[in-house]
């Protein structure tokens, strides 16, 4: 993919501010190896940091670990403490880019992603969603991506074994961005 100047897309140069009421952070996880359990993280700041060229953007990201919502509270329980993400020693997940590449429609970011203190390499591919005012009078950018990781590779090693074979949680976990930014004053 090219370098391509940040003006192309209607987005101007400067700090962009996480807009959380307006994002998701979502996962998805295979359960049994038959179904798909879905949720999202529901606390989050960030800042797009956007240059003169895509090369030239970051984008950082600051998660609650504790705000790990998949619709059942037993679950969730589960997940928060220590056979997962042990919110209470590891109380954030956290992403810092280290390059972003591109055009107007698609990009890749990749960047260093730490989970419960460990941290690995990841990249998301996404989409630009458009730049609009709201009735405010505040700027919005939108962007989509995905990537898909190891726990395994972060420390999320629990399991039980199934009795017909297999594990309860699989090892992939995709991770899905719906995020909004607004243009900082």
């Amino acid at each position: 993919m090219s370098v391509t100047t940040i003006e192309s897309t209607d987005l101007t140069q400067g700090t962009w501010n996480l807009d959380g009421s307006h994002s998701t952070v979502g996962f998805m996880v295979r359960h049994a190896g038959i179904s798909k359990v879905r949720g999202q993280f529901t606390e989050m700041e960030g800042s797009l940091t956007l240059g003169e060229t895509l090369a030239e953007t970051a984008v950082t990201a600051t998660i609650a670990a504790a705000s790990f919502n998949s619709g059942d509270a037993n679950r969730d329980a589960h997940v928060r403490g220590a056979d997962f993400f042990d919110v209470e020693v590891f109380p954030t997940l956290t992403f810092v880019s280290t390059s972003v590449s591109g055009d107007e429609e698609e990009f890749e970011m990749t960047g260093e992603l730490t989970i419960r203190g460990i941290t690995k390499t990841v990249t998301f591919k996404g989409e630009f969603g458009g730049v609009a005012v709201d009735a405010f009078g505040a700027t919005r950018a939108g962007f989509e991506a995905k990537t898909v990781i190891s726990r395994k590779d972060f420390g999320l090693t629990w399991n039980a074994a199934l009795e017909a074979g297999g594990v309860l949680v699989s090892d992939k976990v995709t991770i899905t961005l719906e995020v909004a930014f607004v243009k900082a004053a």
